[in-house]
């Protein structure tokens, strides 16, 4: 009934598992941590050589694994879906755990710390928003590492040789209207060489921290889809004219590539939304900024408006499967809740502790050089107690991306009609949003495991 070939694939693959079952697999004493943040390496390295010292006994002893997102995404579905092995703990960002509460609550991977954090007031000592990612359905699975709250970044010496006093600027709009003399055409051809923002339609991370600041959300508190919300109407047809029309004011300089340092070097790009980690993301890739940036609360979308927004989140679980799970949250607060491990992320990473009674550490009142001598720390510290809370769903990437579909057709329809006005674009925008929530809606309402309250 089979070809030689047929043969020949079918015994290939059944030795290859006889072998892969037979194989003894070599196990390794102590405990496992999954991260996959590079800067944290050296600092939970030495944070995990004072624990194994304090706990000598092998099957205390942890050991750090660094695995890239991809496939520490991977090996967390593959654990939680079908057994495979699983570290104790796992550091994870907020997209990838929201992705693994998309069946029953009851079995979610990840050990349900809801009762501890409130039986030792961790919900108190540390900022409600910071637990908002790491929440669904009444139930938190992940202790914050981080809050992340957002400042602008501007390239100082360009703005006060210009004799422009940012000071001015509290809305959008009047960052637009106080830097436009920034926009200039160096080499005659018509077109701009200088931009006041970095942002772009394809920036899905940017666009929902907008979003969020402006008030929007992209599910409301019974996990339901509010992606065609007014709200977000409304923002996304005053998008369209930072990125396009006679008022643009946006250019794409992607964070984390060779071309869009270039740019922020060059003055290309004078501003950027800048969340605490990636103010040290600059100053360990970026050394060519020292001195000329500084940092300024966020411009709000309307006048007494929130000037911060949040982007970005980390968090520890503990899995299920961790042999010893009050020992594993022993040291997950060992690692989260110090004030020496606090201290010395911010000096490495620039990354604000959510908990409360840190900020009252040297580190955070310090001046910094590279962001032209000013106190960075705080700085965030002050917006942290603005920060959004955001809905976690198991669709919240989805949700994302489609708000970014929809700015992009938006973008494109007034590209169309040459016009590029808010009071346009509104209509347009509504149903382009109603369209993206009916056919996201249906694609949920598949999953017959995820039930909500």
């Amino acid at each position: 009934m089979f070809s030689p070939g047929a043969w020949l694939i079918l015994s290939g693959a059944v030795a290859s598992s006889l072998v892969f079952l037979l194989w003894p697999a070599p196990a390794r004493s102590g405990r496992a941590f999954w991260i996959f943040s590079p800067p944290n390496v050296k600092l939970y390295e030495a944070a995990l050589d004072n624990w194994n010292a304090q706990h000598p006994r092998p099957a205390e002893q942890t050991h750090l694994a660094l695995i890239h997102y991809q496939a520490l995404e991977r090996r967390l579905v593959a654990a939680f879906t079908s057994d495979a092995p699983v570290a104790d703990l796992v550091e994870t960002e907020g997209l990838l755990m929201a992705r693994l509460f998309g069946g029953p609550v009851e079995d979610v991977g990840f050990v349900d710390l809801t009762d501890r954090i409130r039986a030792e007031g961790l919900n108190d000592a540390i900022v409600p928003a910071a637990f908002s990612q790491w929440t669904t359905r009444g139930h938190i699975f992940g202790l914050p590492h981080d809050l992340n709250p957002c400042l602008l970044a501007y390239r100082a010496d360009i703005v006060e040789a210009a004799g422009i006093d940012v000071g001015q600027i509290e809305t959008w709009n009047d960052f637009r209207r106080v830097l436009a003399p920034l926009i200039q055409d160096f080499d005659g051809d018509g077109r701009p060489d200088r931009f006041l923002l970095n942002f772009w339609e394809s920036q899905r991370d940017l666009a929902d921290a907008l979003l969020l600041q402006a008030g929007g959300e992209l599910f409301d508190q019974n996990d339901q889809l509010t992606l065609a919300s007014e709200a977000n109407a409304r923002t996304l047809a005053a998008l369209v004219g930072w990125l396009a029309g006679p008022e643009r004011f946006c250019v794409d300089a992607p964070e984390f590539t060779a071309g869009g340092d270039r740019m922020r070097l060059d003055g290309t790009v004078i501003a950027s939304v800048l969340p605490d980690w990636q103010a040290g993301t600059w100053k360990n890739y970026i050394p060519g900024l020292a001195g000329k940036v500084k940092l300024m609360p966020l411009p709000a979308w309307t006048r007494g408006g929130l000037r911060t927004t949040v982007w970005g989140g980390t968090a520890v679980g503990i899995a299920k499967a961790a042999p010893n799970v009050e020992l594993s949250w022993k040291l997950a607060k060992h690692l989260y809740l110090s004030p020496q491990i606090a201290e010395q992320l911010f000096r490495t990473t620039c990354i604000l502790s959510p908990v409360k009674a840190h900020w009252e550490l040297p580190v955070y009142h310090q001046p910094d050089a590279y962001f032209s001598g000013q106190r960075i720390g705080e700085m965030f510290i002050a917006q942290a107690p603005h920060v959004p809370a955001r809905r976690s769903s198991p669709y919240r990437q989805l949700a994302m991306e489609r708000v970014t579909s929809a700015l992009i057709a938006l973008k494109a329809y007034a590209v169309a009609h040459d016009r590029f006005d808010s009071a346009f674009l509104l209509p347009e925008a509504r149903r382009l949003l109603a369209e993206q929530q009916q056919d996201l809606a249906a694609r949920i309402a598949r999953n017959v495991l995820y039930r909500l309250p």
